[in-house]
């Protein structure tokens, strides 16, 4: 598994499993850019830090990126909002690794209420080392994305 700068970010709720993604991450090797927030409390929203490490994705600050909330769907929701980002809610590995093979998925999203920390690790391990396949299915079904991002852009 190579090594890789992850930005990681997450609500209130998801502050004790960002915390163990962190720690894992470096002790794997990794470089980590850690958005927040910073304590269980006080409650803070979620799309603020989706938004700052989908963000960091896109300026090129970090090459993948995970957010963690509640149940993962509104960090997901949030984070797909930044042009250039395709987020992926995954909280089974073969989900994370055909997320990253076939959809170029680069923002990983996991819900700390629906995931213990145990599996949290096995997906994203299993998430940083995936690499998108670039084959000709994928890079069309990619590029199509990528057009419907592209369409509604210019509104």
């Amino acid at each position: 598994m190579g090594r890789m700068k992850i930005a990681l970010g997450s609500d209130h709720a998801g502050f004790e499993l960002k915390q163990a993604l962190v720690r894992r991450l470096q002790e794997t090797g990794h470089s980590i850019l850690d958005l927040g927030t910073d304590g269980p409390q006080p409650p803070v929203d979620y799309p603020d830090y989706a938004r700052k490490v989908a963000e960091a994705v896109r300026a090129g600050k970090a090459e993948r990126g995970i957010v963690v909330c509640g149940s993962g769907v509104g960090a997901c929701v949030a984070a797909n909002k930044v042009p250039g980002i395709r987020a992926g809610l995954c909280h089974d590995a073969y989900s994370a690794r055909q997320g990253v093979e076939h959809d170029d998925v680069n923002v990983l999203c996991l819900g700390s209420r629906v995931v213990g920390s145990h599996l949290a690790m096995a997906i994203a391990d299993v998430w940083i080392a995936a690499r998108f396949t670039r084959e000709d299915r994928h890079m069309r079904r990619l590029q199509k994305v990528l057009d419907i991002e592209k369409a509604y852009s210019k509104q």
